[in-house]
């Protein structure tokens, strides 16, 4: 007889007829390491000899406390237990499951650290009827919020693997009674936002019994359970105020987490008379799973081997008959209610986890063909009916050297598959040469078509070895090709005979580009002299537009600090005088200086009825200035005093040529390397105005007098002798400014200088940022992929202030096939769908930013409207092809958006491969300028998908997978961030990885 003491650990164990089990189950407490525990078992209404069974094994050990109650359901009989239970921690066992004789030993010390309450967990492995151990259950890291988001979606732990304090399932009031399923799952997510902390025990100590017959309950019930739970779930999400927003968030919404119940559940149960129609039917909503397919694929995989008690996932591979009517079904419906080509992506991730799991195994899956190829036992392999999609896996005896994924046209030829081997995989060292006299004559007559690259090698110095090589492994490829027997219904002759239909049909032609064409860059010749310098700066007229509202305002301005009275004035670095006259207005005398003759020259001609003015070349840094001035204006020109040694010489050289009390007036820009903490110019030059003001007031016998603060520069009067109180004015600098000075700007607080981040860092990620319209007007249905102009604004300032530089399709495309670090702190600018609001709100606000942009065009629709989105409210108007034409002249790169907006995986290969080309060769024709990019309709992409852009002569291809792109990743199917209107603007920063970074 086993005395109990006060127990560490208690069991709630519920037995309904389980007289068989129950006896094997309680064995297993018997033999835990540590024996301090009590079993509460709860007689929940049985009809077999569960309760004499249990009787007799109590009755020997006292540690094991019985209980009746009539059949109310496994919760109500847990309940029942916990009520009764002594000790302070609690595990729910099945009656029919059982425990690793170190479980209490492995768990126990973790839960009991309880302040706050901790939940220990660990692995388990399933026992199929025949009693296989099947493969361990590891589930999940569940620490911070990755509890309430894993319990919100699903039941992410066994009911049996799970220690937790008693007081706090006491304090959550226990188990639902009327749920009859997924109760445990309820409590779990209860548990989570209490506040609980789950902590993981990295051990399998846990064994669940599959009996047969076990997954016979009402598939009905479990849909009903489940969407109360989520419901649940979303209602406490909600009083946290925690996201639910989809794939992006990691966060999965309520109709997702209950479709992904209804795969399982039909996946597991493999009734052929299943209605899952009806199942469907139950969902209060039937969610587009667009996006999440490789989460369906796993669960639904899980459900099949579950069902069918198999380990491992190629052992579907035997038993296909059996699960490919409903898993078909089920797929089905899923596409019936989601995005096109939904379902195609399931199959293709199904596909590849069974084929992943044992890739020597050829089989068919609807449209998806995996083939097996031993290199040195070439034959034969004919494309099933309904294949469009290859899977080919190439071994080498037992080594696996290479796979191939894509679209697939016809038979298998040895020729069709050595290519693949060769020119795809890149494994022709593992093939066996062919027989030595049909290669012999191969070989000879591909070196005979390359004796001109011979002859190069030849004449030509050089590194000609590797060129040699490369030139030697090509003819031995094509030798081998040459040597292979091929058939009319071989893959490559249906794939030349479909390219050679389309591009006889399309036939493109390059036209002239009706633009200007572009001036051939002049070299600039080395400067001698500083003279040299400025008169090359003025070689055109104009310069820096002076003639711009900014610089119109700053003259004005300048001109209300000129005090009355004025006789005799000096006018340093006057350019080509258009301030000069304006100054001439204000003064009796005035001497114009500037060190460039060009720019004298047209300051005399604009001058020539201001007779007042004297104008001459002047060097104020090397020569004396002319003595004895009321009045000196200096406006800038000091940046480029080379250090402030030499800015100091200047400016005590122009208070002494003022007379007592004269006054000296400067105006001169806020520059961010001197004034790194406020908004300010990126120019590359040692100071601005915050330095030069301090220099200035430096000077003996100079005071300020008065201050003009603007956002982008300062104007500042001094004077000889004493002064009042400095007097400081707010006014506002000119607007709109032109591009070439607002893409100076940088606005706002400190940031990244780019000089200084592209010599500091480098990066092996780069983010491509996917907008749609910039506007403030459109559906309320479509506000997430709207962006108002001013938050877009503030977004390109942040992108500005941080460092960011904007790189084309083409540019990305050579810096990721090259596999080395990128310099700097790089991104892409990516728009959707060419809306008209891209010329009108977007563009500005690039340029004046400094930034470029790929903007994907959907070719028919060109001039048109984005019907795709007309189930939402008025489709947005499109640009026109002058509109593109135009933006392409002025630095924007355009790619394609397909023709027709329709999702790539809704179309078959040739459908695809024909708009595709369409498109592109659209866009070359109008454009007169080669097109590498695109950007797929709803990110929708397959195992097919990049092998056919590449066909269609792409070099680059972008989907919507939500994160940054990396040298590693295919180059047809490129991650980008979406910028979603919908979002706060505090979130962008956090989208570039810079959370809590200033932005406004």
């Amino acid at each position: 007889m086993v005395i109990a003491a006060t127990p560490d650990i208690s069991f709630l164990i519920p037995a309904y007829n389980a007289d068989d089990t129950l006896a094997e189950c309680l064995a297993s407490l018997q033999k835990q390491t540590r024996s301090n525990w009590q079993a509460v078992v709860v007689d929940d209404g049985s009809t077999d000899r569960t309760w004499d069974v249990l009787d007799d094994i109590a009755k020997a050990d006292s540690r094991i406390l019985p209980a009746r109650q009539a059949n109310a359901g496994a919760a109500a009989a847990r309940n029942h237990a916990a009520r009764l239970a002594a000790a302070p921690l609690l595990c729910m066992l099945d009656a029919d499951d059982w425990l690793d004789p170190t479980f209490i030993e492995n768990m126990q010390p973790v839960a009991e650290d309880s302040s706050p309450d901790v939940i220990a967990y660990c692995a388990y492995r399933r026992v199929a009827p025949d009693g296989r151990l099947m493969r361990v259950e590891q589930p999940p890291i569940l620490t911070g919020d990755a509890a309430k988001r894993e319990f919100s979606s699903f039941c992410a732990l066994a009911i049996h693997t799970v220690v937790f304090p008693k007081s706090l399932f006491d304090r959550l009031k226990g188990m639902d009674e009327t749920l009859q399923t997924c109760e445990d799952w309820d409590v779990w997510l209860r548990m989570a936002f209490s506040g609980a902390e789950f902590r993981r025990v990295d051990k399998c100590l846990a064994f669940y019994r599959m009996k047969s017959g076990s997954l016979s309950g009402s598939p009905t019930k479990m849909i009903r359970d489940a969407i109360r739970v989520t419901s649940k779930a979303q209602a406490l999400q909600m009083q946290e105020g925690l996201s639910a927003e989809g794939p992006e968030t990691g966060w999965i919404t309520p109709p997702v987490s209950q479709l992904r119940m209804l795969a399982w559940v039909v996946a597991a149960k493999l009734d052929p008379v299943l209605d899952v129609a009806a199942l469907a039917a139950l969902l209060p909503d039937m969610p587009d799973v667009a996006g999440y397919e490789n989460l369906l694929a796993g669960v639904i995989l899980h459900g099949l081997q579950t069902g069918l008690s198999i380990d491992r996932a190629d052992d579907l591979i035997d038993v296909l008959d059996k699960w490919l009517p409903t898993f078909l079904s089920l797929i089905q419906m899923i596409e019936s209610h989601s995005s096109p080509g939904t379902g195609r992506k399931i199959i293709d991730a199904v596909s590849w986890h069974i084929s992943a799991a044992d890739p020597l195994r050829s089989f068919t899956l609807d449209n998806v063909q995996v083939v097996s190829v031993e290199l040195g036992r070439l034959s034969r392999i004919p494309k099933a009916v309904e294949a469009d999609t290859l899977i080919m896996h190439a071994f080498s005896g037992e080594k696996h050297v290479g796979s191939f994924v894509g679209p697939f046209w016809g038979d298998l030829s040895i020729r069709a598959q050595l290519r693949l081997i060769m020119h795809e995989m890149r494994v022709e060292e593992h093939l066996q040469t062919p027989p030595a006299l049909a290669y012999a004559s191969s070989w000879t007559t591909e070196a005979l078509k390359g004796y001109r690259a011979f002859g190069g090698l030849i004449l030509k110095s050089g590194r000609r070895r590797g060129r040699l090589e490369r030139l030697l492994a090509r003819i031995g490829r094509n030798a081998v090709l040459a040597t292979a027997p091929s058939d009319k219904h071989d893959n490559d002759i249906r794939l030349s005979a479909i390219l050679r239909k389309f591009e006889h049909e399309l036939s493109p032609q390059l036209p002239e580009s009706s633009g200007p064409r572009p001036k051939e860059r002049r070299e600039i010749p080395a400067i001698q002299s500083e003279e040299a310098y400025w008169d090359h700066i003025f070689e055109q007229p104009d310069p820096w537009n002076y003639v711009s509202v900014y610089e119109q305002v700053k003259y004005e301005q300048t001109l209300g600090l000129i005090p009355d009275g004025i006789e005799k004035a000096l006018e340093l670095a006057c350019a080509e005088g258009i301030f000069t006259r304006k100054l001439a207005q204000k003064v009796a005398r005035l001497t114009a200086t500037d060190i460039s003759q060009r720019a004298i020259d047209r300051a005399v001609e604009r001058c020539r009825d201001d007779r007042n003015v004297e104008l001459r070349v002047l060097d104020f840094v090397r020569q004396d200035l002319p003595p004895e001035q009321d009045l000196i204006v200096c406006s800038e020109v000091l940046y480029y005093m080379k250090d402030e040694e030499m800015l100091a010489a200047a400016c005590r050289k122009m208070a002494a040529a003022l007379k007592p009390n004269g006054c000296l007036v400067t105006a001169h820009a806020h520059i961010r390397r001197d004034e790194p903490d406020r908004t300010g110019f990126d120019w590359g030059n040692p100071f601005g105005v915050g330095t030069i003001k301090r220099i200035f007031a430096e000077q003996v016998g100079l005071a300020l007098e008065e201050t003009i603060e603007t956002g982008l520069y300062a104007i500042h009067r001094f004077r000889k002798g004493p002064a009042a109180d400095p007097v400081l004015r707010i006014e506002r600098h000119g607007t709109p400014l032109e591009t070439e000075v607002a893409k100076h700007v940088i606005w706002g607080p400190a940031g990244v200088e780019r000089e200084l981040a592209w010599t500091t860092e480098v990066t092996s990620s780069v983010p491509i940022l996917m907008y749609h319209g910039i506007t403030e007007e459109g559906p309320a249905a479509l506000q997430r992929f709207r962006t108002s102009p001013e938050i877009f604004r503030k977004q390109m300032q942040f992108l500005r202030r941080q460092g960011y530089y904007t790189l084309t399709a083409q540019t990305l495309a050579n810096l990721l096939r090259s596999g080395k670090p990128i310099q700097g702190r790089p991104v892409m600018l990516t728009f959707d769908d060419a809306y008209l609001d891209f010329r009108a709100n977007a563009f500005p606000i690039l340029a004046e930013n400094d930034f470029s942009a790929e903007v994907f065009v959907v070719t028919d629709k060109v001039g048109g409207r984005s019907d795709w989105d007309c189930a939402y409210g008025e489709p947005a108007a499109l640009m026109s092809w002058p509109d593109i034409q135009d933006l392409h002249k002025k630095g924007i790169s355009f790619g394609s958006h397909l023709a027709s907006h329709t999702a790539a995986s809704a179309m078959d290969n040739q459908a695809l491969l024909a708009e595709a080309m369409s498109s592109r060769n659209t866009l070359r024709s109008r454009l007169g300028a080669p097109v590498e990019s695109i950007a797929l309709p709803y990110g929708s992409t397959d195992f097919r998908v990049p092998g056919i852009l590449a066909l269609a002569g792409y070099g680059i291809g972008f989907t919507t997978r939500p994160e940054k792109a990396t040298l590693s990743d295919n180059l047809f199917a490129l991650p980008r961030l979406e910028v979603r209107g919908d979002r706060p603007l505090e979130a962008f920063p956090e989208l570039m990885g810079l959370p809590g970074a200033f932005i406004g």
